[in-house]
């Protein structure tokens, strides 16, 4: 069984006549301003050239006239992407849409704003000098995650039914699993990635939805090659399947990071348990750190991320401008200025070496079963509790950095609420190029345990269709 999603049935209504761009539009620009207030996930409203674009909108694509916030991280033609930076606060304004602005308009969807994220989507959070804090519309006093964090609480709160997100550490799955959402971080390479990454080889864009059908669809119109990516796939087949018989790898960590807290580890547990029942799969549970005898893909990460980030940014801007910077970026990039050429190609060939150990463990059958978060949640400004000061988030609170490492596909899945209220999730990890059997095992689990489509308070956006 599947669920229309606000995307699937928005599309359907403008492209059927139902209803028009231009109405769909003003729906979204009055939800904006009313839920924004409360939830600070805006950088920048696009209200009059949506509305245009709207008024003369053909009514035809696979995303006719759906509203799309977009991070700005990523360009939108006639407009800044600040980064969530203060120090980008007079940068010129883009004179071209990125990739996947560009994909999502080809097929009819229409810009309506750009929407939050840390400080160069460098944090787990977001919050920044720059934009202020963003709040998670489950409980305001807690993080939506990051770093596609304001993109995750605009859809948690139905403000719009697509908002995009990239995922070079965990920004897509991080915000998902503490929005209630279901998101992909694609095999790196599905969704063709120009110009060059600032986590050169690991991050990429990818999707959250509501629904799996929305999910579906959305990789649908983003995924592709394009010129410039020397590690891009052919365009995937992403149609409905029967799963073939699958095996479950259970951790509760891939890194020796430290137990999980209790709530978290019990809410895993219970988890693959019912992943195992559904898929009729056997579960085989690993040890923490038994994984790679070479090294930390974890802490590898955190040294090659920072000193990519510091070239892609250029030393001397950094070192200019590094006091204006926030705290936690001061601390990402003060470690990065210390990393010697020797430790960054270490970790970079280690990276074969964590490859070659995962699509041994896979094969082309087996699943790894992980939190997709090992904390319950964080407050809205960043740090774990209210006695501690402001700063990176620890690595252990993470489980998300090794997908991106070796490149393969993981999904989060919403899972049972912690005491918090935020919800729980699962993270499932597919063989490489499994996208869309990921995608199937999702269509199963929201059959089995259909999640809330926004949070609790707030109403689904296309509920104005029914």
């Amino acid at each position: 069984m599947t669920r229309p999603g606000p995307i699937e049935r928005v599309a359907h209504a403008v492209s059927s006549g139902q209803v028009s761009a231009t109405h769909v539009v003003e729906h979204a620009l009055a939800r904006m301003a009313a839920l924004n207030p409360d939830l600070n996930l805006l950088v920048e409203t696009c209200a009059d050239e949506a509305l245009e674009i709207a008024a003369s909108h053909s009514g035809s694509g696979l995303l006719a006239g759906v509203p799309v916030l977009v991070k700005d991280l990523e360009d939108v033609a006639g407009h800044q992407t600040k980064q969530g930076s203060a120090a980008l606060a007079n940068v010129a304004p883009a004179t071209q849409d990125s990739m996947i602005p560009k994909r999502l308009k080809s097929h009819g969807a229409i810009v309506v704003g750009k929407s939050t994220l840390p400080e160069f989507a460098i944090e787990g959070f977001t919050a920044s000098a720059a934009q202020g804090i963003t709040r998670n519309p489950w409980n305001l006093e807690l993080s939506p995650g990051g770093s596609s964090g304001g993109s995750a609480a605009a859809l948690a709160a139905g403000m719009v039914p697509i908002a995009t997100a990239t995922d070079g550490g965990g920004s897509i799955r991080v915000p998902a699993a503490f929005c209630g959402l279901i998101g992909l971080k694609p095999t790196n390479g599905v969704i063709g990635r120009w110009p060059a990454q600032s986590w050169i080889d690991l991050s990429t864009e990818g999707p959250f939805a509501t629904t799996v059908n929305d999910l579906r669809l959305l990789m649908r119109t983003m995924s592709g090659p394009t010129h410039g990516d020397p590690a891009a796939f052919p365009t995937l087949d992403f149609t409905l399947r029967d799963l073939p018989k699958l095996s479950i790898v259970a951790m509760e960590r891939t890194s020796d990071l430290g137990p999980l807290p209790s709530e978290v580890q019990a809410v895993f547990t219970d988890g693959v348990n019912e992943l195992a029942k559904l898929l009729g799969a056997d579960v085989t549970w690993r040890d923490p750190g038994t994984l790679f005898a070479t090294g930390d893909p974890d802490l590898d990460w955190f040294n090659v991320c920072s000193v990519e980030h510091i070239m892609h940014l250029g030393r001397a801007w950094v070192t200019e401008h590094f006091d204006e910077l926030d705290q936690s970026t001061q601390e990402f990039f003060a470690a990065g200025l210390k990393v010697s050429v020797d430790e960054y190609i270490d970790a970079r060939r280690r990276r074969y070496e964590y490859v070659y150990v995962v699509d041994e463990l896979l094969g082309d059958s087996a699943l790894l079963v992980t939190p997709t978060v090992s904390q319950t949640g964080w407050l809205a400004d960043g740090r774990l509790t209210a006695d501690v000061p402001p700063g990176l988030l620890p690595p252990e609170v993470y489980a998300t950095a090794m997908q991106n490492i070796v490149g393969l596909p993981a999904m989060s899945l919403p899972w049972r609420s912690y005491s918090n209220g935020l919800p729980g999730s699962i993270q499932v990890t597919g063989p490489r190029l499994t996208d869309s059997m990921l995608l199937d095992i999702g269509q199963v689990w929201e059959s089995a345990f259909p999640w809330e489509r926004v949070a609790p308070g707030y109403e689904p956006f296309d509920s104005f269709l029914d």
